[in-house]
């Protein structure tokens, strides 16, 4: 280690006090005599623009859902104006990457930023101006390359032999032989189900002799017979063709085993290699890291985004980080929700388990995601009730259902209203930053007819909601399938292979001032659906207003589920509820 005592006992500013760093102009040099300038080390800067205005956060961000703070925002504007000027990059960068940026204070008063990117930039793990890797892949000591080229060997022989010409004529034809043997079969089953039904018709228009009886008994005995010698015939010439094919398909099987097991072994000592710090000097390598996981085994990439990075550095270095913001730069994925020169969070699977370990020893800001334990006394809205349901009007940031921690839910608060009732059920969901009407049912026989309503897509709904952006289409259908984005839950993501059918209706009602009122009806409930087919650049590519997942944070996300139509459980009625969202 060496920078353990650094990293345990960094000094620094009282914290919210006003600093002033290192500046310079064309006509004007100064250095503040409370702070000096930081040292170079190549990747740590100094800020260009004066900050004497701007107080150092009390905590350190929470990393998975954040207002950058200005000293980031600047740090993140600098940075962009460096990729800006590297023209060499610009192809790739136009692709689109993730980068972020680390305000650190260097020891004695120097204040300072250090930048880093996700995976590698222009073909290379280190770059000038950017911290370098946890583990520098390309110092890695003979015996990795040495495994690594085995491995790549045995992709060559495996793609050999899985082209090979005689391996491609042998497969083609056992499937030829295959089928002609399916035919023949059908075809020989029918002549002898025809020939059957022949006898039965002879024995049941008269009385037959014992010589007519045996015949036709010989008759069934060699038709049967002839059958079993023409299949043995197949089968044998099938063999023949499998035994072949089958030397490849055993080599092929036994070299792509092997190659998992090295390709595993391989990316575990990979893993062992990234030892990762926290602020209290501890280390952990990330298959200690990830061992208490769902998966167990750290995914792909792991330890090699941009906020480990940032922060491994720092803590080397014995700096002590102030603020983290990580954005992105360049075109969306085709998948994801990403948008040129806007903030991110960290990513749920690969970073959370590294970054809960890192951040230890750090006070960092409460997660913001996680309800106010306030709400329990706050009343909710009725709009509808009668003795077999009742329909309320969910705000904003509150659960539908109880969910992590003791957070209070629309779920608790029938329960307490409803203490006589066989346990009150909730038919639907909406996402806890999303207000509007909720249906509730009283009891099990109207939860299970209303659900068959929403199960069937017998429920019309409307939501309205401010994009950011102008819509160009007056109306329209988004049809884009969901499925989760496994590695950054709960974010989802368009996928046209795997994900799950999702339709929504589009209707423009309002245009102002960049931004566009939107109603949405949804045909399917997908997780996330309206958020991203808002976000998506193949739907309206204009994300809801506050959506911190899909867009940018706001004092709340900015969509209301405003009416609901459906037949009443009992009573057979046609139920028309609308509940005006309060933004519009």
């Amino acid at each position: 280690m060496g920078k353990k005592e650094k990293v345990q006992n960094p000094e620094t500013f009282p914290r919210g006090r006003l600093i002033s760093v290192y500046m310079e102009t064309a006509d004007e040099k100064r250095v503040d005599t409370t702070v000096a300038q930081p040292p170079s080390t190549g990747v740590l800067h100094a800020f260009h623009s004066p900050v004497t205005h701007i107080p150092l956060p009390e905590r350190f961000t929470y990393p998975f859902c954040y207002t950058p703070h200005p000293l980031c925002v600047l740090a993140a504007e600098e940075v962009q104006a460096y990729l800006s000027a590297k023209t060499e990059w610009q192809a790739e960068l136009e692709k689109g990457k993730m980068f972020g940026v680390l305000v650190v204070c260097a020891g004695e008063g120097k204040l300072g930023y250090v930048a880093a990117f996700s995976g590698m930039l222009a073909g290379k793990s280190v770059q000038p101006f950017f911290v370098p890797p946890v583990c520098n892949m390309q110092q890695l000591d003979d015996s990795f390359r040495l495994e690594e080229e085995a491995i790549s060997g045995m992709n060559a022989l495996i793609e050999s032999l899985e082209s090979s010409e005689e391996y491609r004529v042998l497969r083609e034809e056992l499937a030829h032989e295959e089928a002609c043997m399916k035919q023949w079969q059908a075809a020989a089953k029918r002549k002898l189900k025809t020939a059957k039904a022949e006898r039965d018709r002879s024995r049941s228009e008269r009385t037959l002799t014992v010589e007519e009886e045996e015949a036709l008994i010989r008759e069934s005995q060699f038709q049967k017979a002839e059958y079993k010698r023409q299949e043995l015939q197949w089968k044998r010439k099938l063999i023949d063709l499998q035994e072949k094919s089958a030397g490849y398909e055993s080599r092929l099987e036994s070299l792509r085993t092997e190659r998992k097991q090295r390709s595993a072994a391989l990316q575990q000592r990979l893993f062992s290699r990234f030892r990762m710090l926290n602020y209290r000097g501890e280390e952990k390598d990330l298959c200690d890291i990830f061992k208490h996981t769902l998966h167990k085994v750290p995914p792909s990439g792991a330890g090699d985004c941009a906020a480990p990075k940032l922060l491994q550095y720092a803590y080397l270095h014995g700096w002590k980080p102030l603020a983290m913001a990580e954005f992105w730069w360049g075109a969306s994925p085709v998948s994801e929700m990403r948008r040129h020169g806007h903030y991110y969070p960290a990513c749920k699977g690969k970073c959370e388990p590294i970054l809960k370990h890192m951040l230890q020893g750090l006070d960092v800001e409460p997660n913001p995601l996680l309800p106010s334990g306030n709400d329990r006394e706050r009343p909710l809205d009725v709009v509808y009730e009668d003795e077999w349901l009742v329909v309320v009007n969910k705000p904003a940031g509150l659960l539908s259902v109880p969910g992590k921690g003791n957070a209070f839910s629309v779920y608790e608060w029938a329960c307490r209203r409803y203490p006589q009732t066989d346990s009150p059920l909730i038919v639907h969901r909406l996402d806890m930053d999303t207000s509007g009407l909720l249906v509730v049912a009283k009891t099990k026989e109207a939860h299970c007819r209303l659900q068959a309503q929403f199960k069937h897509r017998l429920v019309r709904k409307r939501y309205v909601a401010w994009v950011v952006g102008q819509v160009g289409q007056d109306r329209g259908t988004i049809d884009l399938p969901l499925c989760p984005d496994w590695l950054d839950r709960p974010r989802q993501m368009v996928d046209w292979a795997h994900g799950k059918p999702a339709v929504t209706d589009f209707e423009v009602l309002q245009r102002k001032e960049g931004c566009t009122l939107v109603a949405f009806y949804p045909h399917t409930g997908r997780t996330h659906q309206l958020r991203v087919h808002a976000a998506h650049q193949a739907g309206l590519h204009c994300p809801i207003r506050g959506d911190a997942l899909y867009g940018t944070k706001a004092d709340r996300l900015y969509l209301h589920a405003e009416s609901l139509t459906f037949t009443h459980p009992v009573t057979g009625e046609k139920l028309e509820l609308t509940q005006k969202a309060d933004f519009y």
